[in-house]
């Protein structure tokens, strides 16, 4: 490659939101475009997070719902196996088939830390060569993804990350968990599985802190029911590793982990139990319980990934071009030059693969619209964000929670529905035991559906139903007439909407 290329779009990041970018930027539009990437072409999602997580969960799913259903028994699970499958998954950290997707595509890669230099500038330092200076003609995207957050006092225990706890090569005796969100409860679920003693130390009351109240106990009640020592309300105020170092991906990163706890009297946690607890040791400042542990995993967050992308050359920062993604507005756009885009998780948006491709896929259809002179598809206002949790029992919402509605429309406004998931023929087909609800949020101004939630086996096929209603803004008298087949899940929606007051159904 030449040392200076000129491109309409460069992209930084090779991840999925990245791809997407280009991909809808240069299709049918006649304009060309450069990945930068300084890691795996693919992303945080292809090997580090989604695939290699759900290539984990979904035969220990399987194993679980086949020992819940009359005439079968419940399967072996072969951790080595399992791991095996994990590695095809990832392509054992092998980029080269998303290469080739990009060059048959026609968007080149090049790989190296990009930073930008100046206005449409970037330079891509290489290993090993020299560096590539790369000119863009209409735009420089930033798809760099998120970090997590390793806060004090845990840095210097070299913790596992969420990569190390889905690359996990040697799996702990005892692991600590330190965080109560998505990537702790299915990493706790997958863990346990695995044969970790895992012990969950959530700062908050409860778990999943974004869904419905009911999804969270169903939740907590799973894991500790799977062995999980869930604990509520716990502060860490000191954490100790004896020879910490860096083993590498998903092995123990060196000798036992010391955490000191303090449970908050307020959040009927009760007192730590378990055989990874001991009171505080001599010398250990404080009262509270020790937690030991072989290993520990801090799933606290996550923070956009804008360091060293040289923002400052062009007289910004990370919080001016924060600000301008999550409101972008006339006063904020004085900062931000109208070349330089942010998208994904790297924007400060809902750090989540199919949210930042969704963003991506709009933002590169602007562009080849911009740059084109073509008319923009248009956008809908307020599209919602859906998640999925895979834990078993798994948890899927969409849209806004009922009490979040209540604060948007008043509470009057609102209606609230739930059934039990054994509403449904074919959902209570799924296990002998099945159990969950299913709950839907209604707007009595527009009789539309506003957020849904479903939790029990399977819940996340039903998802996008639900995120299909929201977005199409359809009347619940007009879902009514959406027929579901027999005996399927989707017969909750039946339900739910026989479950609204008459006045909303007519």
């Amino acid at each position: 490659m030449r040392s200076d290329q000129t491109y309409d779009v460069v992209v930084l990041g090779g991840g999925p939101v990245g791809e997407n970018v280009a991909q809808y930027a240069t299709e049918h539009s006649g304009l060309t475009a450069v990945l930068v990437e300084r890691e795996l072409v693919g992303g945080e999602c292809s090997y580090y997070a989604c695939m290699p997580s759900k290539a984990l969960l979904r035969p220990i799913e399987v194993a679980s719902t086949a020992a819940h259903l009359g005439g079968l028994s419940r399967p072996h699970l072969d951790v080595a196996a399992l791991l095996a499958r994990r590695d095809e998954w990832v392509s054992h950290y092998d980029d080269a088939s998303q290469v080739d997707w990009a060059e048959g595509a026609g968007i080149d890669v090049v790989r190296g830390h990009g930073r930008i230099t100046g206005p449409r500038t970037v330079e891509v330092t290489r290993d090993g060569e020299g560096p590539v200076v790369l000119h863009a003609r209409h735009a420089v995207v930033i798809a760099t993804g998120s970090s997590p957050v390793v806060p004090e006092p845990y840095a210097a225990a070299l913790p596992w990350g969420s990569r190390d706890a889905t690359g996990v090569v040697e799996v702990p005796e005892r692991l600590a968990i330190v965080g109560g969100g998505v990537v702790a409860c299915e990493a706790a679920t997958w863990m346990a599985a695995l044969g970790s003693h895992v012990t969950m130390l959530v700062r908050g009351d409860r778990l999943l802190g974004g869904a419905e109240p009911f999804a969270s106990e169903a939740v907590l009640e799973a894991l500790r029911g799977a062995g999980v020592d869930v604990r509520l309300g716990v502060e860490v105020s000191r954490c100790r590793r004896e020879d910490a170092r860096d083993t590498g991906l998903g092995r123990v990163h060196g000798g036992m982990v010391h955490l000191l706890t303090t449970t908050s009297a307020d959040t009927g946690a009760g007192a730590p139990t378990g055989d990874q607890t001991s009171p505080a040791a001599d010398g250990e400042a404080g009262a509270g319980e020790v937690v030991e542990a072989d290993e520990l995993l801090v799933a606290t967050g996550r923070r956009p990934r804008l360091e060293g992308l040289g923002l400052e050359t062009v007289g910004l920062d990370a919080q001016a071009l924060l600000r301008h993604t999550s409101s972008p507005s006339e006063s904020s756009r004085g900062e931000v030059p109208d070349w330089l885009l942010a998208v994904g998780d790297a924007s400060g948006e809902a750090p989540l693969t199919h949210w930042g491709k969704y963003r991506a896929r709009v933002l590169g259809q602007h562009l080849a619209a911009r740059t084109t002179g073509a008319e923009p598809e248009p956008v809908p206002d307020d599209v919602p964000v859906p998640q999925v949790v895979f834990t078993d029992p798994q948890v899927a919402w969409v849209g806004l929670t009922a009490s979040a509605a209540r604060e948007r429309f008043g509470e009057t406004e609102v209606e609230v529905v739930e059934v039990p998931f054994t509403g449904a023929a074919g959902a209570a087909l799924l296990r002998d035991d099945a159990s969950g609800t299913a709950s839907l949020v209604v707007d009595r101004g527009s009789r539309t559906v506003v957020g849904a939630t479903f939790v029990g086996p399977d819940a996340g096929e039903l998802l996008h139903a639900a995120t299909i209603a929201i977005v199409g803004r359809v009347p619940v008298s007009v879902l009514r007439h959406a027929v579901p087949s027999y005996p399927t899940a989707s017969e909750l929606w039946l339900r739910l909407l026989e479950g609204l007051p008459r006045d909303l159904r007519r």
